[in-house]
């Protein structure tokens, strides 16, 4: 249906038709981004851009004097991209192709909400999180479902290991009315059906969703970091693509 391959000169910005920057630490809405999250973000080409061979880098870095959070001064600073509002994803299969940074408090994230967030709220829209990973078990990858009734400490997780560090994997989620199912480099590792949801609350997934790029750090999924020497980490993007099911 479309992919960006995140082609440009480096320092390029991604491109607007597709993506937008969330910014901030949440606040006023949700402080902390509903996790206790630590990192503030930005859209500033040090955090966020083209590197100039066909990858886009978010950078998670100390954050510099001045920068206020909820939490008081900012420790941190990131990126999140999204395309809500720009280029929704129906039923069928989303990848991307990417690599992680190793350091405890780390949380690179590749994800899909309900694009109907916006009047149901969260979990009611629903949630798959295709790739999350720990910086403190940087060989160790999860994926989960959240919905209305199997929502925070969701029952439906699955982690999937080893994952060979410093490298480029590929991240995939396939779904219809029936099933979500779960990939890393083509190897199957989880799947949701209809049924196992039905045990929890609603099926939620016969909608629009929008997807997430970020890279937070800190909060409750890995902790905060113990020690900045981690910083600056880079989570490279080689490339996003959406498919529809085929007949």
């Amino acid at each position: 249906m479309w992919s960006d391959e995140f082609t440009g000169p480096a320092g390029s910005r991604v491109d607007s038709t597709d993506w937008r920057y969330d910014l901030g630490d949440g606040c006023p809405n949700v402080c902390g981004w509903g996790n206790n999250e630590k990192e503030y973000y930005t859209s500033d080409t040090a955090n966020i851009q083209l590197n100039g061979q066909g990858q886009l880098q978010i950078v998670a870095r100390a954050a510099p004097p001045g920068l206020s959070c909820y939490y008081g001064p900012c420790r941190y600073t990131s990126a999140k991209i999204t395309t809500r509002d720009k280029a929704p994803v129906s039923p069928g299969r989303v990848e991307a192709r990417i690599k992680l940074a190793a350091g405890q408090g780390l949380w690179p994230a590749f994800w899909l909400l309900g694009t109907n967030i916006g009047t149901v709220g969260w979990p009611a829209c629903g949630e798959m999180d295709i790739m999350e990973n720990r910086g403190s078990q940087p060989t160790t990858t999860s994926s989960a479902v959240h919905g209305p009734g199997y929502s925070g400490n969701t029952p439906f997780a699955h982690a999937y290991a080893p994952v060979a560090r410093d490298s480029f994997h590929v991240y995939a989620v396939e779904w219809n009315d029936q099933s979500i199912r779960f990939f890393v480099d083509g190897n199957e590792h989880y799947s949701v059906s209809r049924a196992d949801v039905a045990r929890y609350g609603n099926w939620v997934f016969n909608q629009p969703y929008f997807v997430i790029l970020n890279f937070a750090v800190g909060g409750n999924f890995d902790q905060d970091p113990q020690s900045d020497a981690i910083f600056p980490a880079t989570m490279l993007v080689d490339y996003l693509r959406v498919y529809k099911p085929g007949p």
